[in-house]
């Protein structure tokens, strides 16, 4: 069970504030350290890299907290955080942050974004953007992948303000527990209290979505396993959806999408085009471990999207949740020739633009 608001408040900042502190006392003997290091492991400067990741991340985070509390005095110590203005203001702020952590990425471990994929835009204009609100239907894979995506959504190009639904464990980050939590979005508790259902909550982060926002959801509700698929496909099994056992199991690449928070973000903002994304480069980096055994260097990250106009979505629960396996499957297809273009053939690549 997570800490309490009022505990996290409290803990968060001044945890990160002694391990920035510890840091920069430590920041000779870390580089020597991970210089030395760098030497015997594979791969070139890894444990360099990886430190002057974390050091610039943290900075960040330091940095994010006290432009939120700068944000906080101007709302009138807090009464006014959830106007338009205020809002405007934290997104700007994560926007800047977010563009900040991807640079550093990109540069430190020589990363590459390709976007394969077609204009949010219905019309064929070149510009990239629906000029709708947007409920957004992503691939589940890993925190580094989240990332990129959000940024996506957030960068000068779509200039998007998400509404995410995402776990209750990432209020673990102060950063995010702060700004994430005077926005609105959605954190889903590992543990659920009688009556709750984040159904309810989806529908009402999208009920008012405007031309400015983009609902965020991740419909397989985490990452790919082979556990987790089997799990999910017992649970399928055990409500006698043998069709969808039969379709989840022919998925290599992801989980079978769970339609219920799905069917009641688009009931409840049936003027909202859909766009589904799928992602891949950064999957297999989940834990600290996995980021210290398979460090991405020198890779291309791919991330691709299909837009749906609201008029082309189907408003029926049952169509609805066929529609949703149908474009799961598009997904893993893509998947498939994307992560692994030597066993297969090259990847569809649409409209390309190539960020590096």
């Amino acid at each position: 069970m997570l800490p309490s608001h009022r505990v996290r408040r409290f803990t968060g900042p001044l945890l990160l504030v002694a391990l920035a502190a510890a840091a920069l006392v430590l920041l000779p003997v870390l580089v020597l350290a991970s210089a030395i290091a760098s030497v015997v492991l594979p791969g070139r400067w890894r444990a360099l890299r990886l430190l002057g990741f974390f050091l610039v991340y943290l900075a960040l985070e330091v940095a994010g907290l006290l432009t939120a509390g700068v944000l906080w005095l101007r709302a009138g110590f807090g009464r006014r955080l959830h106007t338009p203005a205020s809002r405007r203001a934290h997104y700007a702020a994560l926007r800047r942050l977010l563009g900040a952590v991807m640079r550093a990425a990109q540069r430190l471990f020589a990363l590459r974004l390709v976007t394969d994929g077609e204009s949010w835009s219905p019309l064929d204009d070149g510009v990239p953007g629906s000029t709708n609100a947007m409920v957004v239907l992503s691939r589940h894979a890993g925190p580094g992948d989240s990332f990129l995506l959000v940024h996506t959504l957030m960068n000068r190009d779509h200039l998007r303000q998400p509404r995410i639904v995402l776990k209750d464990a990432l209020q673990l980050d102060p950063l995010l527990d702060v700004y994430l939590n005077r926005l609105p979005n959605h954190f889903v508790p590992a543990e659920r209290t009688d009556g709750y259902r984040s159904e309810d909550a989806i529908a009402d982060l999208a009920r008012d979505l405007g031309e400015e926002d983009a609902l965020l959801i991740f419909p397989e509700g985490a990452n790919f396993t082979p556990r987790r698929k089997v799990r999910a496909i017992e649970r399928l099994r055990g409500r006698g959806l043998d069709a969808a056992v039969r379709r989840a199991e022919a998925m290599r690449h992801v989980l079978p999408p769970r339609p219920a928070g799905v069917s009641a973000a688009l009931g409840a903002a049936p003027h909202a085009d859909v766009v589904f994304v799928a992602h891949t480069g950064l999957e297999h980096l989940s834990t600290v471990r996995d980021l210290w055994r398979g460090l991405p260097m020198d890779k291309t990250l791919h991330l691709r999207w299909w837009f749906v106009p609201a008029d082309e979505v189907p408003q029926d629960r049952a169509e609805q949740t066929d529609w949703l396996y149908r474009w799961w499957e598009t997904i893993d297809a893509w998947i498939s020739t994307t992560a692994q273009p030597e066993a297969g053939s090259a990847p569809d690549r649409g409209d390309r633009r190539t960020k590096s």
